[in-house]
Order: C-alpha cells, then structure tokens, then sequence
C-alpha cells in the first residue's frame, strides 16, 4: 500500500468498510496493455469517489517494481482510504497494489443466462461486487457458465466483471455493435475499437439476439472471449470476426510502467 507492505488492520478496512474503487490488468513481462487507459480509469474515479486527483505518475512509480519480475500476472490497483469508517468513507485515498496468477489464455466459449440486475453507479469500477456475483451466482446455479445483466425492459447491458459485445452483418459488412446502456466502460473495448473492425453503439435487448451472428466478452484479464450462447439462441463462437479481434488485440504492444 503506497509502495509499503499493507498491515492488517489496513487491509481489514476495506473488508468491513465497503467503500473504494479499482481496476485489474494482465502485466506480462513488465509490460501491460492499455496502462494509459487505466491510469484514466483510476484518475477519474478517484476525483468521484474521494473529490482529489490521483496522479497516473504515483501509480506508475507504485506499479514498477510489483511488474518488474519476469512472468504473466493479474494486478489489481484498488484505491480506499484505509482509516475510513460508516460515517466517513472518502477521506485521504490510498493505493493498494495486489497480485494473483492469470487465468488461462484458452478459454471455452461461454454460455451465459440473463439476469435482471445492474450496478450500483455502473459507470465507476468500484468495489462493491454483491449484486453482481448474485448474478453470477444464480445463473451458474441455472445451469450457465455467468450472467449477463438485463434491466426490467430486457435491455442488454453488461457482464459482471466484463463488457459484451455482439457481430452482425450490415450493408454486406460485419459490424461490432456494443450495448449503449449505462454500463462501466471497459480498458480492452476501449482497445478493441481501434483495431480497424466498424463498430456501433446502439441498444441492444434481448429480443434482438437472435439477429446476431455471433457474440463475445472482454475484459483485461482473457482479452476477446467468444460466447456460445445467450439463453435460448447459439451463435458462432468461432466467427472470423472473433478470432480477427482476438488477433488483433494480442497485437496491441504493452506498456511499461
């Protein structure tokens, strides 16, 4: 925490006081993709939960030496302010850096159950992780691999820990077309769009799927990630487009710290 080893009585406030913000990114070999964007993800953030800037440069020179070692790892920058209590949750921000080991790059196509849910200020990556593991776990109790969340009206809006996007032929082009919806928007879509494939912002619900050619998650931590099916309706998990996109993003150059 602050380039410091984090003490227990520390790290025990963000567990009772559930108050904060972060972002996850895969370091592989010193390097991660997108850093600028998530350096932007945590500054912005940070002015909205807490009212202060939070440097990209501080995270940075807090981030060098955890990424320096050789490997691949999931790194995880979470910003709370560690003497907080019920009454004051935003005072003075901290940054806590923590590792775990990455996911596997194969992944299988997921099969996904919508679920009617949303988060809380969908638009900040923010600690607070109950209504969406509800999700996720009720659908895996259905028979899914993960949710995909829904509002009342069946709008489409997004993964619990992931962004959807979806294929479909327009004009004889394939096209991207990403839920607009309030939604947390994501470092590896943000990416995605400019990997040189037309994409398009537009609501999607779950009575247009069946007008989708194929479907897929992304996040930092497995990149593009096809889906195989949404409730009732298949699509095709191995798409050109999808293993175009995948390309594509394993292509983006990481950054250094």
């Amino acid at each position: 925490m602050n380039g410091e080893p984090a003490t227990r009585d520390q790290l025990a406030t963000l567990a009772l006081i559930n108050y904060g913000h972060f972002t996850s990114m895969l370091a592989e070999n010193g390097l991660i993709k997108g850093l600028t964007a998530h350096c932007d993800r945590l500054t912005g953030d940070c002015r909205r939960l807490f009212g202060v800037d939070l440097p990209a440069a501080r995270v940075r020179a807090y981030l060098r030496p955890v990424v320096a070692e050789p490997g691949t790892r999931m790194v995880r920058v979470t910003v709370f302010d560690p003497a907080a209590d019920l009454l004051h949750p935003d005072g003075e921000p901290a940054v806590l850096i923590t590792t775990r080991p990455a996911g596997s790059a194969l992944l299988p196509p997921l099969r996904l159950r919508t679920v009617q849910a949303r988060r809380e200020l969908p638009e900040v990556k923010h600690v607070g992780l109950f209504g969406t593991l509800w999700a996720r776990r009720e659908a895996r109790r259905a028979g899914a691999d993960d949710a995909l969340l829904s509002d009342e009206t069946g709008l489409i809006t997004e993964g619990p820990t992931w962004n959807v996007g979806f294929v479909r032929t327009h004009q004889d082009h394939d096209q991207l077309v990403w839920p607009e919806a309030a939604v947390l928007p994501g470092v590896t879509q943000l990416l995605l769009e400019t990997v040189g494939v037309a994409s398009v912002n537009r609501p999607v619900r779950a009575v247009d799927l069946g007008g989708f050619a194929a479907a897929f998650a992304t996040n930092s931590g497995f990149g593009v990630r096809p889906i195989a099916a949404i409730d009732e309706h298949e699509f095709d998990h191995d798409h050109p487009v999808l293993r175009r996109l995948g390309e594509a993003y394993a292509a983006i150059p990481g950054e250094a710290p």
